[in-house]
């Protein structure tokens, strides 16, 4: 196997996963916005819908505002992302070869996905806090903001002002958000794709499936990653966003259970499913398209 082979997942993948975080960007901006509303504002505040708050975003600070921290989005796909899909794919294969060609069950799927999620987020987590920072900065007061200049600032000041440390805040959730995120992605849509070839549109090849199974599957996945990691991301974004407020994983999942209910693990769900459906989507719909590409581009390498 040459390294050009090798290479074709990451280079896929990650390619896909900073175009599609290109395109959804505003609205995970809203979503970790809704996650941080009830921590930086007084309590009994009404929570604003995701529509609401960009729309207010753009009337108040002008449209470039909903695009804040991309640049710390795009360094966080670049590594996180083509880390999780590119290892997925590469597991998933040695799997394959190991199970004599034959499909692969679910569970071997979601051990693949678990596993590459894991050492994706241990890669990825200081651009996720610089992310998270750079998103939320304009919803604290002018006094209070950080106006990190970019990721490459956020990181660096990050470590200068509260130590190294800190650019690993909320890591056990991000890993456990991270391996649910790969299962609910990835494995559901490797197993959804069966299921839809199989009951509905019996396409001839599994292996080769129709734009219309690829669409059925990614909305699948959209959905099951959404509900898999979003209590995950909850904890996650209140960590990372500092401010002492909470301990640690613990004390932050019990806190939002006495205070705010069991539902709260799941505020912005509306937000963060029409950020995962699309991104799902559009990463795995247009994979296919990067790969030919890349084997055109490589063949002759």
């Amino acid at each position: 196997m040459s390294i050009y082979t090798t290479l074709e997942p990451f280079v896929a993948g990650g390619t896909a996963a900073c175009f599609a975080s290109t395109c959804i960007h505003p609205i995970d901006l809203a979503k970790v916005r809704l996650q941080l509303f009830t921590t930086m504002n007084p309590e009994g505040t009404k929570i604003p819908s995701p529509v609401s708050m960009l729309r207010d975003m753009i009337r108040n600070e002008g449209i470039t505002s909903v695009y804040a921290g991309l640049s710390a989005a795009l360094m966080r796909q670049a590594v996180y992302g083509t880390a999780r899909i590119g290892l997925h794919r590469t597991f998933s294969e040695i799997l394959v070869q190991r199970n004599n060609g034959n499909p692969l069950s679910f569970g071997m799927k979601t051990a693949s996905g678990m596993c590459s999620g894991a050492i994706a987020v241990c890669i990825g987590t200081p651009f996720d806090v610089a992310l998270v920072r750079m998103q939320a900065d304009s919803m604290r007061s002018e006094a209070e903001r950080r106006n990190y200049k970019n990721v490459i600032d956020a990181l660096i000041r990050v470590t200068k002002e509260e130590g190294f440390s800190k650019l690993y805040s909320g890591l056990s959730p991000n890993i456990l958000r991270g391996m649910s995120m790969n299962v609910g992605m990835l494995s559901c849509y490797d197993q959804a794709l069966e299921l839809i070839v199989k009951y509905i549109t019996h396409d001839p090849n599994v292996k080769d499936p129709s734009l219309t199974t690829k669409i059925l599957g990614a909305g699948v996945a959209g959905f099951t990653a959404a509900s898999f990691s979003l209590p995950f991301d909850m904890i996650k974004s209140r960590l990372q966003n500092g401010g002492g407020k909470y301990t640690g994983v613990v004390n932050c999942a019990t806190s939002i259970l006495k205070q705010e209910g069991l539902f709260a693990f799941w505020t912005g769900f509306t937000a963060y499913y029409g950020r995962c459906a699309p991104h799902a989507m559009i990463i795995l719909l247009i994979s296919d398209t990067i790969k030919q590409q890349y084997r055109t581009i490589t063949k002759n390498l």
